[in-house]
């Protein structure tokens, strides 16, 4: 388009000189016809944008029809098993000689053995790639192992109903994901049977009632999207929140203290306690005030179990 707008206009000039030196027209008119080529061009170069963000359309819109289309692998059980709320074992963990990999025979776990009790608090170490996150991804079951098993609560984590299981554990990222909307919303995450008054004992456990006063709206104070008008140590503490009014067995800390300050890691520490009284943790961190107050803890490298045992051993 824009070669057929350059061709257009050098034949207009083109022409439009020839008749001036041969005194058909005037200067007048060959500097109107050039306006009237311009604006000629200007529906079609918009036209053409809208068509480009169509082509951008269409090419989102097969990724998600493709998305929609793929077979679930992991699904529910046809008669899933179910743990009893009074179960000795509600709340344990155990990997059996585990073997994952993500790709082909390129395993991330290699016989991974661990057993966390009820009740327990587990430290999992080690450098970046060594397959600690990879743990956490088969608790939950978003992938299957290869060899071995992973049992939740003494059932094997294939037999249970996927949402139960996953109602079970609850999980605190690194990075705190917040939607857009109010702070109420943010940690209820639109479950009705969360009241305010457990609303407002779990942001006082997490040491956020302070915060919460300060605010002109109080709960009701909107959040925006990523919770990008917070800082990473209120969104973090907010995880937190959420994690305690979900009132999970098996609580997963994936590197949640890694990105705030000492001032705030002393908030954080103390929300931790609280929220890890009662219940089994794995905690992933690297931070030593994490770790050293951890039951066990258990060293990682290349997928390998290398060591287990308390902080000072």
């Amino acid at each position: 388009i824009e070669a057929v707008s350059s061709i257009a206009m050098a034949l207009v000039v083109w022409y439009g000189s020839g008749q001036i030196v041969k005194g058909v027209v005037a200067f007048g008119t060959l500097v109107a016809f050039i306006e009237y080529i311009q604006k000629f061009f200007v529906p079609i170069r918009e036209f053409s944008t809208k068509y480009a963000v169509m082509q951008s359309a269409i090419t989102a819109a097969e990724r998600v029809f493709q998305l929609l289309d793929t077979p679930l692998e992991i699904v529910s059980p046809e008669q899933p098993k179910h743990v009893r709320a009074d179960d000795p074992e509600r709340g344990s963990v155990r990997f059996e000689n585990v073997w994952f990999a993500y790709k082909g025979d390129d395993f991330v776990l290699r016989d991974v053995s661990l057993d966390v009790r009820p009740g327990e608090t587990v430290a999992i170490v080690g450098a970046t790639g060594s397959g600690k996150s990879t743990i956490i991804k088969l608790l939950g079951r978003s992938f299957d192992v290869k060899q071995g098993s992973v049992k939740v609560s003494g059932v094997d984590v294939r037999a249970w109903d996927l949402s139960e299981l996953r109602r079970e554990i609850g999980i605190v990222l690194q990075d705190a994901f917040l939607f857009s909307g109010t702070l109420a919303s943010n940690v209820t995450l639109g479950r009705p049977e969360v009241s305010e008054e457990t609303l407002r004992s779990t942001v006082r456990a997490v040491n956020l009632e302070r915060f919460v006063d300060g605010l002109p709206q109080g709960f009701a104070q909107p959040i925006r999207e990523r919770g990008n008008n917070l800082s990473a140590g209120q969104r973090q503490l907010l995880a937190f929140a959420r994690a305690l009014a979900y009132d999970p067995r098996i609580l997963v800390l994936d590197e949640a203290t890694s990105s705030v300050d000492a001032e705030t890691e002393q908030l954080v520490q103390e929300a931790l306690d609280r929220l890890l009284h009662g219940r089994t943790a794995i905690v992933i961190a690297h931070r030593l005030s994490t770790i050293e107050r951890a039951d066990r803890i258990v060293v990682l490298h290349h997928g390998v179990v290398r060591e287990v045992g308390t902080h000072a051993e």
